[in-house]
């Protein structure tokens, strides 16, 4: 039978990994007879699980069928650096709770992209899109294959990207878990959350602040048009811009890298934001219609709209910066249409990575933590 890797997650049970997974709870016994059925299994321990032959091949290492919370990225992370050369893994910061912040660099060319995902909670799968492709890519690559429909080697020696695939940890906990007594802001969050302890519809971080509206890009506007003055489950932009460890650590990460453009993904609506107050170069609207076309996404041109990490990003640099809404419906969207959404960002991030502006800047990890 073939088998795959998986990280066991707080408040996991075999009858939940079952459940989460389509398979029998039967089969996951089978999978793993170190199990003693009267012992709770722990997180953080990697288990087996049984494949169905037609989801995955047997190498694959990120798992699309179940939630995809921080323990899985972890384990996903350490296991892609092992097994594939071509991906380094390193930390960027701590999150309101010492989670850690990952990056991942793939590509050693000298036109430095930067990709994020998971800022707001409830879109945690834009984590998952990110690691799939980017777990694809390396395996192009090191097999002289195609990525999106281009050539990895091609865009590998052109660009070094860098991606934070989850920068919101304990808020994605929040949203897949729901609140549990032994939170260390149990009491905050459950009054910030009306009372309740379903967190599905949460955006915001562990201290109720909405981290994309918190970058400092006309951020006193912002706050003013949200008429949010209190944390609570989104649109909240702190108390200050850059309040957040998760927002400062981005920030500061991202001007020592000095990146020549970055992505930043979202869901939904299968739409693409380009412009920010006229900041933008002239290559940016012709680099988004571009990935649009490769994904059946839209270009849109948006106003009315501050403090976002793509905002602040433009309006200091000066160069081009995305936000991608992927996927269509409710969030959070449905792992049910994790392949079709898969299919067209992984079109679209290639088609990002075959843009460029120069070749002027040289790749490295900054300041980067590697522990």
């Amino acid at each position: 039978m073939t088998k795959g890797r998986y990280v066991v997650q707080q408040r996991d049970t075999p009858r939940r990994i079952a459940q989460n997974l389509g398979i029998t709870r039967i089969s996951l016994m089978s999978a793993n007879p170190q199990w003693d059925p009267k012992t709770p299994i722990v997180p953080g321990e990697t288990i087996n699980i049984p494949l169905l032959a037609h989801n995955h091949d047997p190498d694959t290492i990120v798992m699309t069928a179940a939630e995809y919370g921080p323990a899985q990225l972890s384990g996903d992370i350490q296991r892609l650096s092992q097994v594939y050369p071509s991906i380094k893994a390193g930390v960027i910061g701590r999150s309101v709770l010492s989670q850690p912040l990952h990056a991942l660099n793939i590509g050693s060319g000298p036109f430095l992209w930067h990709f994020n995902g998971a800022c707001h909670a409830n879109e945690w799968i834009t984590s998952l899109l990110l690691m799939k492709f980017a777990e694809d890519y390396a395996k192009a690559y090191e097999r002289g294959k195609t990525i999106g429909g281009k050539p990895a080697a091609d865009l590998f020696s052109r660009c070094s990207l860098w991606i934070v695939p989850m920068l919101n940890p304990d808020g994605a906990q929040l949203a897949q878990e729901g609140l549990h007594p032994e939170h260390p802001l149990y009491d905050e969050l459950l009054r910030w959350n009306r009372g309740s302890t379903r967190f599905h519809r949460w955006k915001s971080n562990a201290r109720g602040v909405d981290l994309n509206d918190q970058f400092p890009a006309h951020w006193d506007e912002e706050r003013q048009r949200r008429g949010v003055s209190a944390p609570g489950p989104r649109d909240y932009g702190g108390p200050a811009p850059l309040s957040e460890p998760e927002a400062s650590a981005l920030a500061e990460w991202t001007e020592r890298m000095d990146f020549d453009a970055v992505l930043a993904l979202h869901t939904q609506g299968e739409e693409i934001y380009w412009n920010y107050r006229s900041c933008e170069p002239p290559e940016a609207e012709q680099w988004a219609h571009r990935m649009a076309k490769a994904a059946g996404y839209r270009a849109v041109y948006l106003e009315g709209s501050d403090a976002g990490y793509k905002d602040w990003f433009i309006s200091k640099f000066g160069r081009p910066g995305f936000t991608v809404e992927a996927g269509w419906g409710h969030n959070p969207l449905s792992l049910d249409d994790f392949d079709d959404i898969y299919d067209d960002i992984a079109k679209l991030l290639a088609e990002a990575l075959d843009s460029r502006r120069g070749d002027s800047f040289q790749a490295g990890w900054g300041k980067l933590d590697e522990s």
